[in-house]
């Protein structure tokens, strides 16, 4: 069993599927990825087969063939029914084991890695990667912040610069927002911040792997004139039980960005 160096706390399992055509050099077509632990399946495959050859009816409907399927049976089930039929013309190679953070991002770095690269173009099929401590240098004008990677961003959403991707680390925040797992972030959110989950700076924190968090926020506030209202309680809340809230002052945080979703 092979694993690829691609960083992640889960594992999945994925083969890479080959045209074997006549007087022709194996050619990898596509890519299957699946979650052994959910039995769900993440597949890529080429858009065109032209360059591989003039009969391609058949190989154009690969991709949404082999995903039918898996829908249909499971992975593991379909995987097996590859391994035990395929033609000597499609072949299958043996399971490897790759880490992951995000499905939807391995299958993409697998696809680049065996099959083809795909184009990036920022902001319009793809988002940026950025350490939470970058993330934060997005609160400064004067801070350059360079993107780690990017990645294809949720089919059918809308993309605009003040979206990225990051890792979050840690099981305060689990079952919905799981250790290691890639995680889409809005800068500088707009409105109430009550109950929404928040990228945190804490300021006068000197580790920097605790300097940011992710957590729930709630306050209360109590009205000191007829206009004017002030801060009673700050409370950041994880999510599991297992974790203590605390208390905080205004003057000791800063909104970095607005916690959307899970990338899979």
């Amino acid at each position: 069993m092979t694993t690829i160096p691609i960083g992640g706390v889960r594992q999945g399992m994925y083969v890479i599927l080959e045209a074997h055509l006549p007087e022709r050099a194996p050619r990898a077509v596509g890519v299957v990825l699946m979650d052994p632990a959910t039995d769900r399946s993440w597949a890529r495959f080429r858009e065109r087969f032209d360059d591989l050859t003039d009969d391609t009816e058949v190989w154009d409907a690969l991709g949404d063939d082999v995903r039918a399927k898996l829908a249909e049976s499971g992975a593991e089930a379909f995987l097996s029914t590859l391994e035990d039929s395929l033609s000597h013309v499609l072949r299958v190679s043996e399971r490897r084991a790759v880490g992951v953070d995000a499905f939807t991002r391995v299958v993409e770095r697998l696809y680049a890695e065996h099959v083809g690269e795909t184009a990036v173009r920022p902001f319009e099929t793809h988002l940026p990667v950025y350490s939470l401590r970058a993330a934060a240098g997005n609160l400064g004008e004067e801070m350059q912040v360079e993107a780690e990677d990017w990645v294809a961003a949720p089919e059918g959403m809308r993309l605009s610069r003040d979206l990225f991707v990051a890792h979050v680390v840690g099981r305060s925040m689990e079952p919905r927002i799981p250790d290691g797992s890639l995680n889409l972030f809005r800068l500088h959110p707009a409105g109430s911040r009550q109950g929404k989950i928040l990228l945190i700076e804490r300021f006068g924190i000197a580790d920097q792997s605790a300097r940011y968090t992710v957590k729930r926020y709630t306050s209360v506030k109590r009205q000191t004139s007829e206009d004017e209202w002030e801060h009673e309680r700050i409370r950041l809340e994880p999510l599991n039980p297992e974790f203590e809230p605390w208390d905080v002052e205004p003057q000791d945080f800063a909104v970095v960005a607005e916690w959307l979703r899970v990338i899979e």
